[in-house]
Parts: structure tokens; sequence; C-alpha cells
């Protein structure tokens, strides 16, 4: 069964590195164990923000790909 997120954003169009600032302070607000999802556009949104999330100590869930862009599935560490 996929995992379901707890809160969701929408940062299709927001360009780097302003998406990951939101990502980050989205996640600072989560408790461990919650998932974040985020949709974010194909290019350097979609390499920068995966790697910050992991340089972070956050969990990669899932990523799937979307038209025009992606769903990035995030557990949050704390």
């Amino acid at each position: 069964m996929a995992r379901q997120p707890d809160l969701k954003i929408d940062l299709r169009g927001t360009p780097c590195p302003m998406n990951w600032v939101k990502t980050k302070l989205r996640l600072e607000d989560m408790d461990a164990g919650q998932c974040l999802e985020v949709l974010l556009d194909d290019g350097e949104p979609i390499r920068s923000v995966p790697r910050s999330v992991k340089a972070e100590g956050h969990k990669i869930v899932e990523v799937t790909p979307l038209d025009g862009g992606f769903r990035l599935l995030i557990e949050a560490v704390s």
C-alpha cells in the first residue's frame, strides 16, 4: 500500500533555491515519521531538492514522475 502524505506542497514554478527553502521550512514543522509530498519541476529542482533533503537527514520515500515534473515523498526525521 502506498504511503499517504501528512502534508502536501506544490512547488512547481518555484525557482531554486526557494523550492528547497520552502521544503525545509515545512519539514522543520513536522514530527518525526510524518510524510511530506512535494511537487517539483523537472531539471534543477528534482536534482537539488532531494540532495538537500538527504543532506539534512530526512528520508526520500518515493520519487514519482508526473507530467512535466515529479512527486517527491519525504519522511521527516525530526
